[in-house]
């Protein structure tokens, strides 16, 4: 993006907004709002969790700094950014039968099917079209845009929220009152000045924050990664230490774990405005290769050249066999005994990378202790015991607040 766009009397800018959001709804998303991109009052909150080292490993976050806040001075000559969300909730969740499973997978639900990236940005990229298209109708060459999916060091929380698609829960992600939180979000930065979402109903539908006192995110986290309302340390969350971090799981976390091998939709699960979560229309964020009903052997017995065979075109790929190997180990470890477990770890542990072979050994030590309960100590029983009814609580929520997801 290299022109900025000034007002230009020969474009009208109120049609072409109408013109956005036919074209949005044409390309499948599912909400699209616009916005300036001043998100200044966001910076001591970011120089906050930043300097806090909440964000682990995840270099590139503090390399950009508040430029994160800072969308013009990323794409130079952007006036507005176009927020878009898209829903991605399969339409068999099953999360509360396999979270009941310790034996099968738990992975988080956005990654079931396809990855999102392509998908989003590809359409991003046609509604960015479209609009270069009617500006050279016109013959005017102002336009220039930019597309973003998780792409870029940007706010898409605020920015989404300042556009009206929701609000930012107390877990940080974004809320709408009449589709949950179970979407995916994408931005165009444009440099043209549009007229900002200006329906104030429309606004106060999504956009309010309507968390009240409620605090059932902080409670159900296993983790307790939501520090304080607003505020999630990612080195205790278990998205972040399965799909974010490339080195050993934290001793003290993995048995809160649980059968979590990629992501955690806890915090979602527990949340009562997801009984209004919309199912995909996307087929493309269906479960494939039975991802949503799989148990930990079968997938712990996937060679590396099948694993990366299977999950081409999923997001789970990205993370690498490595990862892959150590968190199903653990997810093994959590499960109830069973010598098939054993035997599978053990024939492992000969072939597995170090960081692999660690998580075995500990894995073998946990099956090791279920096959003989009484000599665990009584401190680790204590906590197994806590985590266990948290997990049931969760599990009672779901099948109560969200049935038709169970």
């Amino acid at each position: 993006m290299t022109n900025t766009a000034a007002n230009n009397h020969a474009i009208n800018y109120p049609e072409l907004v109408e013109k956005i959001n036919c074209w949005g709804k044409e390309l499948g998303f599912s909400q699209l709002g616009i916005t300036d991109v001043d998100l200044s009052k966001h910076e001591p909150a970011l120089e906050r969790w930043l300097a806090n080292n909440y964000h682990g490993n995840m270099d590139y976050m503090a390399r950009h700094g508040l430029m994160r806040a800072r969308p013009a001075e990323l794409e130079l000559g952007t006036l507005r950014a176009i927020s878009v969300r898209l829903d991605y909730l399969p339409t068999k969740a099953k999360c509360a039968r396999i979270l009941k499973a310790k034996d099968h997978a738990y992975i988080s639900r956005y990654a079931l099917g396809r990855d999102y990236h392509k998908l989003m940005r590809k359409r991003l990229q046609q509604l960015g079209k479209k609009i270069t298209d009617y500006f050279d109708e016109l013959d005017s060459e102002n336009f220039n845009f930019r597309a973003f999916v998780d792409s870029a060091p940007i706010l898409e929380r605020p920015l989404a929220e300042k556009a009206g698609l929701g609000w930012v829960g107390k877990h940080s992600l974004l809320l709408n009152k009449e589709a949950g939180s179970w979407f995916f979000l994408g931005e165009l930065l444009v440099n043209i000045p549009l007229p900002v979402t200006s329906n104030e109903a429309e606004k106060s539908k999504t956009s309010n924050n309507s968390c009240g006192s409620c605090v059932a995110c902080i409670k159900i986290c296993p983790t307790k990664a939501i520090v304080e309302p607003y505020v999630v340390d990612a080195r205790r969350c278990i998205s972040y230490f399965t799909i974010e971090s490339p080195d050993p799981i934290p001793l003290e976390l993995r048995p809160l774990m649980g059968n979590r091998i990629y992501g955690c939709d806890d915090c979602q699960l527990i949340c009562p405005w997801n009984k209004y979560a919309k199912l995909s229309l996307e087929h493309d964020f269906q479960a494939r290769h039975q991802l949503d009903e799989i148990t930990l052997l079968e997938l712990f017995s996937w060679d590396e050249d099948y694993f990366s065979i299977t999950l081409q075109g999923s997001p789970i790929r990205r993370i690498g066999f490595q990862s892959w190997q150590r968190n199903i180990a653990v997810a093994l470890g959590n499960a109830p005994f069973d010598e098939n477990i054993i035997a599978a770890l053990t024939e492992k542990l000969t072939s597995a990378s170090a960081l692999v072979a660690e998580h075995i050994r500990w894995a073998l030590t946990q099956q090791a202790l279920k096959k003989t309960p009484a000599a665990t100590p009584a401190a680790i029983n204590t906590e197994n015991n806590a985590s266990a009814r948290l997990n049931a609580r969760l599990i009672r929520s779901i099948e109560k607040g969200l049935p038709r997801d169970a």
